[in-house]
């Protein structure tokens, strides 16, 4: 019993002495505690205003500029959609004006989209990595498109990685097996049936529902006689 008393008592000893380390050291340096609490609060200020009090307007101000850059996208007008009308502002107005908003971000993907379809493939490429991609369908038709880009430009193996990337980067029944398709086409311009049968295989096993899998046994089909299996 006083063995345990005397450890209790060691064991409060040991506590007040480090209780009185830690106020001697907050006495000796309050003015350096002081200085960095300031700071991190005036930084957490500075960061919810800059939020709410800039971002937040220059976001519904982008927002109302893209409406007709979109509309011109959908219906076709690509060179409208990125340079405006004289009215409203193109995308690539919006991503110079409001790039670090959610819209400006948007109008990146928009850009790179538009001119793929206008075939300049290196302006497409540039916009759509700079595209950070929140909606995870989109950030994976984005990297298909970077790997359509790549293609375009005979880049084979970029184009590759692009598309096996756009097939990981979200499982569904439209992205996945739609880039693992072009990723086993690519693979089969390169001689590398194998590689491309496991593709092929993949589809038909897990990705039943998808468009890709009404055709898929004429692809395997090929590989595998290239291979020599059939």
């Amino acid at each position: 019993m006083a063995k345990k008393k005397a450890k209790a008592e060691e064991n409060i000893l040991a506590v007040e002495e480090a209780l009185s380390k830690t106020e001697l050291f907050i006495e000796k340096h309050q003015k350096i505690i002081y200085i960095i609490v300031g700071a991190v609060v005036v930084a957490a200020l500075i960061f919810f205003g800059y939020k709410k009090l800039y971002l937040a307007p220059r976001e519904k101000e982008a927002q109302s500029q893209m409406f007709m850059a979109e509309k011109y996208f959908d219906n076709d007008s690509l060179q409208l959609a990125l340079n405006g009308d004289g009215n409203y502002l193109g995308f690539l107005s919006i991503i110079d004006e409001y790039g670090m908003t959610k819209t400006g971000n948007l109008a990146k993907y928009y850009a790179g989209i538009s001119y793929l379809h206008l075939g300049d493939y290196d302006k497409a490429i540039d916009y759509l990595q700079r595209f950070r991609g929140q909606d995870v369908m989109v950030s994976s038709v984005a990297l298909g498109a970077i790997g359509d880009a790549y293609l375009q430009l005979g880049q084979t193996q970029e184009a590759l990685h692009y598309y096996l990337k756009a097939a990981d980067d979200h499982n569904d029944d439209f992205t996945t097996p739609l880039f693992l398709m072009k990723a086993g086409l690519v693979y089969e311009s390169l001689g590398d049936y194998h590689s491309a049968l496991q593709l092929y295989e993949r589809i038909k096993k897990d990705y039943r529902k998808s468009f890709e899998y009404r055709t898929i046994d004429k692809y395997i089909g090929r590989a595998k006689g290239y291979l020599g299996m059939e």
